[in-house]
């Protein structure tokens, strides 16, 4: 890396942003750091980074900013404020913060009124992997502008992917794989819920939760060409099928005094897409319903 290149600065530390400035350390690039709370830059400071006195004069120490904070409230809190915004110009941030498309969208504008470069970002897996191959990384924003600060970037260990001159992407991307996750989680505390009911330990559940998590990922694979095609094929389970097992799990619920509600709302769509003529097709033609082309 150049000189120019060789420095970074993070704005942000939190348990994610000590992990990012953490790795590039590792990677021998001059970090700087700011937080709105003291004290969380002490071992950091111990392994050779500099704290900075504020925002702007981290901003200054580097060509490139890397902001990690709780949402972009926190980050207009941060950036939005005249000494900074100055201190930005001619300069990079990349935003791995976690947003909306349409605040990552209004942010890029704003940054392009204010004479510095913008990229948002998502960071798709935990702090641990942070600095190792096992890190996954989603960018979007000018391809330009990506490669340009690609190398320092990938100080960060993992996986980084481009999606496309779009600023909003990136966060498209991490709103819908947030959705998956968290309703998946949902869905397995409930099923550790009629488990126990039922005299299961989750300990005992465990195990064969694992199993029905390995069917998914070929699940996915097979039903994308279908869904952007509007093709739902239900020759090997139609969605009748699914909502005579749904109504099982929403009987043995109630039974035990267990809340139904993410389960009847559902087998409530599955209802709808039936009623709407997709009783042949698969489960999945409920994103029909969900988003009608």
């Amino acid at each position: 890396m150049t000189s120019e290149h060789s420095a970074v600065t993070v704005l942000g530390l939190g348990p994610m942003g000590r992990a990012l400035a953490g790795a590039f350390l590792d990677a021998g690039l001059r970090t700087t750091m700011w937080n709105r709370t003291p004290g969380k830059d002490k071992e950091l400071v111990e392994r050779g980074a500099v704290s900075a006195g504020s925002p702007e004069e981290a901003v200054g120490a580097s060509s490139l900013t890397v902001v990690c904070v709780v949402n972009y409230d926190a980050v207009d809190a941060v950036v939005r404020r005249g000494p900074v915004t100055d201190a930005l110009k001619g300069r990079t941030v990349v935003n791995l913060t976690a947003d909306t498309p349409v605040r990552a969208r209004d942010t890029a504008t704003w940054a392009a009124e204010h004479g510095f470069g913008y990229l948002d970002g998502a960071i798709m897996t935990p702090t641990t992997t942070i600095g190792t191959p096992a890190g996954v990384f989603l960018h979007s924003g000018p391809e330009e502008l990506y490669r340009e600060h690609r190398t320092a970037l990938n100080a960060l260990g993992g996986t980084h992917t481009h999606l496309g001159e779009d600023i909003g992407r990136a966060a498209a991307y991490d709103i819908a794989l947030l959705d998956l996750f968290w309703t998946a989680m949902a869905g397995y505390a409930h099923a550790l819920a009629v488990a126990r009911a039922e005299g299961v330990t989750a300990q005992e559940l465990a195990p064969f939760a694992a199993g029905i998590g390995t069917i998914l990922p070929p699940l996915f694979e097979q039903s994308a060409e279908d869904v952007d095609s509007g093709r739902h094929s239900g020759e090997d389970n139609p969605i009748t099928s699914a909502v005579s097992s749904m109504a099982h799990v929403i009987h043995t619920s109630e039974a035990h005094g267990i809340d139904t509600g993410v389960m009847r709302a559902a087998e409530g769509l599955a209802r709808r897409a039936i009623a709407r003529g997709h009783s042949t097709d698969g489960f999945l033609s409920i994103t029909e319903i969900l988003n009608p082309r």
